[in-house]
Formats: structure tokens, sequence, C-alpha cells
């Protein structure tokens, strides 16, 4: 049985059979897809048990209105969490002067017709305060596919191009690598709302005022470096 020889690679272009490396980009403005906002309940007592009893309430406060969106609201996740005491400034021994307590709410809202009402919600909850807004696509969106096929095919017109300013054209792709896809500059602006110190809570937050968000459209950058060998030039 005869053996074959492998073709040896050759990473560069012969005169038989140049090549030509181009870079084509894509970038395209589409709607946001989600809007991450943070949710800071606060809590402050004399003592552990009361300062934890006052943020289990309010965190459960929270909790509740976020979840009567239903699946507005996509995504619900607990981040930081820390009770803290705080010593008195008088005297030398470490006697404990009050007790601070805080969580962290994460939550993704898809639906941005109930952003508004909810952001001016739960700012109106005891002792909350909410922050963002942080305007997204989701991973598997398909403007990231988009602009990967678009970028794809500008490196194919550019070889074309180069290969038609030398009287040649392109015969074969000989590599093609992604540089990757993200949102360009994506947008953060706080609306950070201060809860009240005081009140019911869930039942009077009602009637908070709706605020007016106008959601930001998003860039998406596509790259890509490709290599195509092109038919010999006629010089």
């Amino acid at each position: 049985m005869t053996e074959v020889s492998p073709v040896p690679f050759q990473p560069y272009g012969t005169p038989q059979a140049p090549r030509v490396a181009v870079c084509g980009e894509a970038r395209l403005e589409v709607d946001p897809e989600i809007a991450r906002i943070t949710v800071q309940v606060r809590a402050r007592g004399v003592d552990r048990r009361g300062a934890l009893d006052d943020l289990t309430r309010r965190n459960q406060a929270a909790l509740d209105l976020l979840r009567s969106y239903g699946e507005a609201v996509e995504k619900l996740e607990t981040g930081m969490l820390s009770i803290t005491p705080e010593l008195s400034r008088r005297g030398r021994g470490e006697e404990i002067r009050t007790y601070h307590g805080v969580v962290h709410i994460n939550a993704e809202v898809a639906d941005f017709t109930v952003l508004g009402e909810l952001t001016g919600r739960l700012g109106d909850l005891e002792l909350t305060a909410v922050s963002g807004l942080w305007w997204d696509l989701r991973p598997d969106s398909p403007a990231r596919g988009a602009a990967r096929r678009q970028a794809v095919l500008e490196a194919v017109k550019r070889a074309r191009e180069y290969a038609e300013a030398l009287g040649a054209r392109p015969v074969a792709l000989v590599e093609l690598a992604d540089d990757g896809v993200a949102p360009v500059h994506p947008y953060e602006a706080s609306i950070a709302s201060a809860g009240r110190s005081g009140g019911a809570g869930y039942a009077l937050a009602e009637a908070a005022p709706e605020l007016d968000l106008e959601p930001r459209r998003q860039t998406v950058h596509a790259q890509v470096n490709a290599r195509f060998v092109i038919t010999p030039p006629a010089l």
C-alpha cells in the first residue's frame, strides 16, 4: 500500500497561490432586550435580632413586589448580605451602639412597559434604594448572530475588492478567526431612589409615581480576520 505524504503547511502564499488577509467588521444599532436593576434593602436596630427581623421583613416586601410582576421580571438573585455592628465612639470598651443590615437584590426585567412603575414602587418601600439601569442584550440574542454574519460578508467583500484591484479573484478561504462580539458602550444610568424612612411598606407603595424611562439602543460589534487564496494577479 502506497503511503500519501501529508501536504506541508504553508503559512504564507506563493506566487502561484498568493493570499490576501482582510478584517471584516460590523456594527448594528438594536433595541435592548433586558434591563438590570439592583435593589438595596437596609435595616438598623439597637440589637442584632431587631435589625435582622426588620431586614427580613423589608427584603421579603421587595421580593414580593418583584415577583408580583410575573414573567416581566425574568431573573431574581440575592447578592451581598451583611449584618454589621457599629461600635460606640465613647468609652474604652467594645460597646456596640447599633446594628446595620443590608441585602442586595439583582433583577432582570424583560417587559419595559412595567419598568417605570416597578422602579417607582420599589423606591417607595421602607429603607429601600434602587440603582441602575443597565440596558443589555441576552447572550443568545439574534442581533449578535446578525452582526457576526455581516462581519463575514464584509470580509468577503473586502477580499474581492483587493483581488480585483490586482486583476485576480478569491478562490479559497484559508482562515477565519473570530475576535468576539459584544455590546459597545453599555448604558448605565443611576436611578437611585432612596426609600421612605417609615410607613407601612408594601401597601402604601402602590401609590408611588411612575418613572418615565427611555431604553437606550445598543451597539453590537463583531469583527473577524480572514485569509483568502486568490488567483495569480495580472501585474
